[in-house]
């Protein structure tokens, strides 16, 4: 029997420079969402890229003295690496540069223009070029772009136009019909009320004044731009190419789920659907449009000088440290914060102090007693009971968190069973009861289910901290196994723990670490 194909995206990284931990959040989240995906047994794709073009590229391959895929080459070179540090297990990269994409947006572009979607026209407005976009006066916010909140400049030129207004009525249905389409629900109502009901206005989608991005098919004084450009990748990655498309564009689309920040919902769920029902094609079946993670209070710039970098703090701490500090701190709908502060007290409290102790003093506590091996279940008590059903309780809401994208919510649960155990310790003393001849049974019960509690937790942390995962089923002789395998509570009496217990997070000075800024 096949297994079900899950196709999982991310917004591709603007080409410009090195991204900040926050734009790493899509990839981190969408990882985590893959990993867990393929543990369920789906055949999963999962896939991330850069966009290349634009007036930003050109102006700083300029600058640089490069040409402006010679710049992007660098800079994808830096995102590769920031993906290796934060153990981002895509199965496809793809660049905008790349052949096979320019000519199907090519593509793209002229079947649209010959079914009268795409029409040329003159554009004068405001353009703000950090986002590639035009905006009217009564979009601007207190005269800013709206999307960056930075300066915009006038702007008049010729440019081929996509005729969103068109399409507002199928819209709007189309957000009545599937409410689900966006999440969380507030991200929709967003889109709604302050982009769709005022009315939508046709989108320039080319440039004549720059001289970086796909050239216009016919007419080469004009080259495409951001919308139709970058938009395709998730596409003409499966091989889209409007006249003849691949099996695994056959077989893979719709996308399961695409992975976006806030700051680009309105592309990718009013300029996205409405690109693809003029195509002709399925939509995607969601997108997850997360908040933003902020420096603090405020977004990271570097004007502010408050850049925190992935890979760097995944060389101080480990990159499954980072990813689950990720994780953990950012809410589905509200925005996160980091500081060099809260991540290390979230190192201690939780990966260092609640799980690394839990796995440490089990594990040391199986060889004292029972010479590493995994003792046999007696009889069980209330306690024993209770702490089996917390675990399974633990893995039904870990799922159900997830099947939402409460990403925060499913690492508190796993958490919470961590604790849990800590708990059941302090519940049970088992260094007392290996004092009393009489307690040798219970005392193996206990172990045992320690034992147990560990091996579900390395299940569940599996798809958000892979290396501390695979670190705790080695010590433990087991496997984790599919995600069906964590409802079989315990690690079978006789199995070999390890005789040198590894810490998986050992505890960080937090004043040293955060002297060393």
């Amino acid at each position: 029997m096949s297994k079900q194909p899950y196709y999982i995206t991310t917004a591709i990284l603007y080409a410009t420079g090195k991204p900040h931990i926050g734009n790493f959040y899509d990839q981190v989240a969408a990882d985590l969402l893959a990993r867990w995906r393929r543990m369920r047994g789906f055949d999963v794709k999962f896939l991330v890229g850069t966009d290349e073009h634009g007036q930003k590229v050109e102006n700083l391959a300029a600058e640089n003295g490069v040409s402006p895929f010679e710049f992007t080459t660098g800079v994808v070179n830096v995102i590769k690496n920031s993906f290796a540090a934060l153990q981002i297990s895509y199965d496809q990269f793809i660049r905008t540069t790349d052949d096979y994409h320019k000519a199907a947006v090519q593509n793209i572009f002229t079947q649209l223009l010959d079914q009268g979607d795409i029409y040329k026209d003159e554009y004068e407005g405001l353009y703000c070029t950090p986002c590639e976009s035009f905006w009217t006066d009564s979009q601007l916010q207190s005269g800013m772009c709206p999307d960056c909140n930075r300066a915009v400049q006038p702007a008049k030129e010729e440019a081929y136009k996509l005729r969103l207004s068109k399409y507002q009525g199928w819209l709007e249905q189309l957000y009545a019909e599937q409410p689900d389409f966006i999440v969380p629900k507030s991200r929709m109502n967003e889109m709604l009320n302050s982009f769709i009901k005022p009315g939508l206005q046709d989108l320039c989608i080319t440039r004549s004044t720059i001289k970086w991005g796909i050239p216009v098919p016919n007419d080469p004084a004009h080259v495409l731009y951001v919308w139709i450009d970058a938009l395709s990748n998730y596409i003409t990655a499966l091989g889209y190419n409007a006249a003849e498309n691949s099996e695994e564009y056959r077989t893979r689309w719709p996308a399961d789920l695409h992975v976006i920040g806030k700051d680009i919902c309105r592309f990718h769920t009013i300029i996205w659907p409405i690109m693809l029902h003029a195509l002709g094609q399925p939509l995607p079946k969601q997108v997850f449009a997360h908040p933003w993670l902020l420096f603090g209070a405020d977004k990271m710039s570097k004007s502010r000088g408050n850049m925190i970098y992935a890979d760097e703090l995944a060389q101080l701490l480990g990159s499954d440290a980072v990813r689950y500090y990720l994780l953990a701190e950012m809410p589905q709908a509200t925005d996160g914060s980091i500081t060099r502060e809260a991540v290390v007290e979230r190192y201690n409290g939780d990966l260092a102090n609640v799980l690394g102790n839990l796995v440490n003093r089990t594990l040391a506590m199986t060889n004292k007693y029972f010479g590493g091996t995994v003792p046999a279940m007696g009889e069980l008590t209330a306690l024993e009971h209770e702490l089996q059903a917390f675990a399974k309780q633990t893995v039904a809401d870990y799922d159900k968190a997830l099947e939402e994208f409460r990403i925060a919510d499913a690492m508190q649960a796993a958490m919470a069973l961590a604790k849990r155990s800590n708990k059941y310790i302090d519940e049970t003393t088992p260094w007392a009861l290996a004092k009393d001849p009489d307690q040798q049974a219970y005392l193996g019960t206990v172990m045992a289910h320690l034992l147990g509690c560990i091996r579900v937790l390395a299940g569940l942390f599996a798809p958000a901290m892979p290396q501390a995962a695979a670190s705790m089923c080695e010590q433990l002789g087991c496997a984790a196994g599919n995600w069906d395998a964590l409802s079989d509570f315990g690690v079978a009496a006789g199995t070999q723990v390890t005789d040198t217990p590894k810490a998986l997070f050992a505890r960080v000075d937090a004043e040293k670490f955060l002297s060393d800024e």
